[in-house]
């Protein structure tokens, strides 16, 4: 097997032997893993197939004790950390080569309060799992759509989700946060604790330290939402995205609607559109009437779903150690050019698994102010990016370039702005796309938590 280059300094070829390893392996109530181990290969494992990394050492966090020694011990010997949860980024940038991998997925406890409507979750929670323990008392805050996905990064970048026009993104649901700091501290952050540093992660990645919980506003949902679906045949593709982009920018709050471009397991080619009323059943069928009307569509259907079933639905797509890549950017409208860009681009996906995937925003998120959270994209109505999916490394160009020659293709009716949860190892200047006129703030708050830039595996911003 062979060991890391930063292994040499780190372990000096022994755990043992290396004073500060010693210390941190002595410390953890969790579990430290070294590339000599036995679970190594499967510890350092990330969702996206196409990431290969090795790392010099994964500490299995059991509390944040725990996190405040593997951050004082990488901070000690100058070694790249990585922070992981879910371990879902696309990009694979909760694992790393040579450094420290700080894990918390082994941190799940939660506890809800009904009549406060608060729930305190540890970042190593799903959002299925989340989800799970909310709905148990019927209530729910906005969380991603895929079930094992976890709750730490999805909330830290904004987090969408079905319940965002009602609600807004998951980061607005943030209440209070406990966070281990560079330097070691765990700090409690709100509006009244370390104000600008709770302002920051709200939308602001995992720039400022590791959340190790969350207090989130929980709401009353459920236990079943209607949902409505339709598929159009690919000739009607064009009529069919006109549609869309009118009915989910007239939709009520209580709407939320996506599509995506998909390939059939006949191959045949296809638009499909989904939406879920958050509320009564009686009336989203009101709401959900005119996708259900609209033109002829392959299959269609309408029924009342457990919540916690629509948030697994998309699983299946999506399992992990599959090969992932993606480009996002906003729009605002689905214009005439966009469309004939989109259907010339996706007639040339390589596999059957490529998507072309639109995810409906706006309603609460956008009567939210730009300047009160780090998500600056208030303004757009939709996220646009194509997936490209794919299991064997040697279509690794195929399926990367295709992405990108979609991505392109739509880049002049973009907004130019995009969602940090979707970027990619994609630069600096994407970054500040993602923050617009609050990446100022950010990075002053940055020098001041994380001056030396210890947390950078991330989008990351630098210290002003």
């Amino acid at each position: 097997m062979d060991i890391p280059r930063q292994t040499d300094e780190l372990l000096d070829r022994s755990p043992s032997s290396n004073t500060a390893i010693a210390r941190l392996r002595e410390g953890l109530q969790g579990e430290l893993i070294l590339p000599m181990d036995a679970g190594y290969d499967q510890a350092r494992r990330v969702w996206n197939g196409a990431i290969d990394k090795r790392p010099a050492a994964i500490v299995f966090c059991a509390n944040p004790d725990d996190v405040i020694l593997a951050v004082t011990c990488a901070r000690s010997q100058g070694c790249l950390v990585a922070v992981r949860s879910g371990g879902h980024n696309v990009a694979g940038l909760s694992v790393c080569d040579d450094g420290m991998v700080i894990d918390l997925s082994r941190m799940k406890m939660i506890v809800v309060d009904p009549e406060r409507r608060v729930a305190r979750a540890e970042a190593g929670l799903t959002l299925a799992e989340f989800d799970a323990a909310t709905q148990a008392h019927g209530l729910a805050t906005t969380m991603g759509v895929n079930g094992d996905t976890g709750i730490a990064g999805l909330t830290l970048g904004g987090g969408f989700g079905k319940l965002g026009r009602k609600h807004g993104l998951s980061c607005d649901n943030l209440i209070a946060a406990e966070i281990v700091t560079a330097d070691g501290r765990l700090l409690r952050t709100s509006a009244g604790e370390h104000p600008d540093l709770f302002w920051a992660l709200r939308g602001g990645g995992g720039n400022f330290g590791i959340v190790t919980a969350f207090e989130y506003r929980l709401h009353p949902l459920g236990p079943d939402l209607l949902v409505g679906s339709v598929l159009h045949p690919y000739k009607d593709a064009r009529e069919a995205m006109r549609f869309y982009d009118e009915y989910s920018r007239n939709a009520p709050d209580e709407v939320s609607v996506d599509a995506a471009l998909v390939t059939l397991p006949s191959g045949e080619r296809a638009f499909s559109i989904s939406a879920c009323y958050a509320g009564p059943l009686e009336a989203g069928e009101a709401a959900v009437a005119p996708l259900m009307k609209f033109g002829s569509p392959i299959d269609s259907r309408l029924q009342a779903i457990p919540y916690l079933q629509i948030q697994s639905a998309g699983d299946s797509l999506f399992p992990r150690g599959r090969r992932y890549y993606w480009k996002a950017q906003f729009l605002r409208a689905i214009s005439d050019g966009a469309i004939e860009a989109l259907l010339e681009a996706y007639a040339k996906a390589p596999n059957r698994s490529s998507l072309l995937v639109f995810q409906q925003v706006g309603g609460a998120i956008a009567r939210v102010p730009a300047s009160d959270s780090p998500y600056a994209n208030r303004d757009a109505a939709l996220d646009c990016f194509p997936i490209a999916i794919w299991d064997d490394p040697a279509d690794d160009a195929a399926n990367i370039g295709w992405a990108r020659e979609l991505w392109n293709a739509v880049r002049p009716f973009s907004t130019g702005g995009v969602y940090a949860n979707n970027l990619g190892d994609e630069g600096d200047e994407r970054v500040r796309d993602a923050y617009g006129a609050n990446y100022a703030r950010l990075a002053a708050i940055k020098k001041q938590y994380d001056p030396t830039n210890l947390f950078r595996l991330n989008q990351n911003i630098r210290p002003a």
